[in-house]
């Protein structure tokens, strides 16, 4: 029997013990769906971050004697060899920035550049967009002018071309313009007027008369010497005292990059990329001049349409070094010549440089341990 009270109810009792139950159920269950979704989503975290073999490889490189590197590895198929079942696929560009803009656009997940505009890169996106895992080329680069030239004194009012704005033969020419107290600008106005243009085109203005020099990597410095009667004004190897790199005469000119989110995904592609490129280095230190000229030419042919004349593909490569070092100990000056050029903005350049896959490379193959110089990990 029920004892009822006045001004009470049994039903409303029962109601509310019903429903207070009904909330304790609902909380409980709420809170083990909150637990099970948030093993799921860290389960299915873990496994998205999983790193993998990349399926493919988009790779970018320039038709010049520098990326011989990249030439040599993807005629002789050293670089598709260590990739195995990462189908390689490529693209050749002009000029380090538009290589840069496919790069962060996802059109490529590495690429052989000059250090300026991975630089920039690197800058923009405050920290988050390449790394340099190695060098491939030092010097081979000069500025070169009409004979009637003959110092810095005679280049007031002149017409300059550089590949590209912001590239690394660019910032090196108003670097060095700057040095003599000439005032340049971007827009290509100054004391001296720099105009980037495309290096085929360079050869052919040069050769008009409707340009006064270049500053150009190889092989157009050699081209126009030999082809247009262009004489070298500065050779930039002269510029360059060892200071950062205990290597004098040596400087970056071409380094090989990846996407960082490209390389946090597919490590061990990334390190497969790089057993390829030590192959191809090593082979342009070893071969027989005649073969390597073969091989160069043949990869020029296919990339930028033409092979080379003997004399200047022999010219070209006595002026450079094939080499897995990036000189990170340069690198600083790099940033301070972007900032004077007015091509890109004081930064802090630790994290640029991640050489460990490269030093693991390097160590099977009995090779030196390279340095980042603090600049990143290695």
């Amino acid at each position: 029997m029920t004892r009822i009270v006045a001004g009470d109810s049994a039903v409303p009792k029962r109601k509310r013990a019903i429903e207070a139950a009904l909330a304790i159920g609902l909380v409980l269950l709420i809170a083990v769906g909150a637990i099970v979704a948030s093993n799921i989503s860290r389960n299915t975290e873990a496994q998205a971050a999983e790193p993998t073999p990349a399926a493919a490889l988009k790779l970018g490189y320039f038709g010049n004697v520098t990326h011989a590197p990249a030439l040599v590895g993807i005629r002789k198929g050293f670089l598709a060899e260590a990739l195995g079942n990462t189908t390689l696929s490529t693209e050749s560009f002009n000029a380090g920035p538009a290589a840069i803009e496919a790069l962060n656009a996802g059109a490529i997940d590495a690429a052989y550049i000059g250090p300026n505009p991975a630089i920039n890169s690197f800058v923009k996106s405050s920290g988050e967009s390449v790394k340099v895992i190695a060098g491939a080329a030092a010097g081979g680069a000069q500025l070169v002018v009409k004979p009637g030239i003959n110092s810095a004194a005679d280049l007031k009012g002149k017409t300059l071309a550089s590949p590209q704005l912001g590239g690394t033969q660019d910032v090196a020419l108003r670097a060095w313009l700057a040095d003599q107290g000439y005032k340049t600008s971007v827009d290509g106005s100054g004391d001296v007027n720099i105009n980037p243009t495309d290096n085929a085109q360079t050869l052919k203005l040069f050769q008009d008369g409707k340009l006064d020099g270049a500053w150009l990597p190889e092989p157009w410095a050699s081209r126009l010497v030999l082809q247009a009667g262009a004489k070298v004004l500065v050779d930039e190897k002269d510029l360059w005292d060892g200071t950062g790199t205990g290597k004098p005469g040596e400087f970056p000119t071409t380094v090989l990059i990846v996407n960082q989110k490209f390389a946090a995904n597919h490590p061990d592609t990334v390190k497969a990329l790089l057993a390829g490129h030590a192959k191809s280095v090593a082979w342009l230190n070893e071969a027989p001049e005649q073969e390597k000229a073969a091989v160069i030419n043949a990869g020029l042919q296919e990339s930028a349409g033409a092979a080379l004349a003997d004399d200047v593909l022999a010219r070209s490569l006595a002026n450079i070094t094939f080499t897995l070092d990036p000189l990170a100990g340069s690198y600083p000056r790099l940033l301070e010549d972007g900032v004077n050029a007015g091509t890109t903005k004081q930064a802090d350049l630790n994290g640029l440089f991640d050489l460990r896959a490269l030093n693991e490379v390097s160590a099977a193959n009995g090779t030196s341990k390279i340095s980042a110089a603090g600049l990143g990990q290695d």
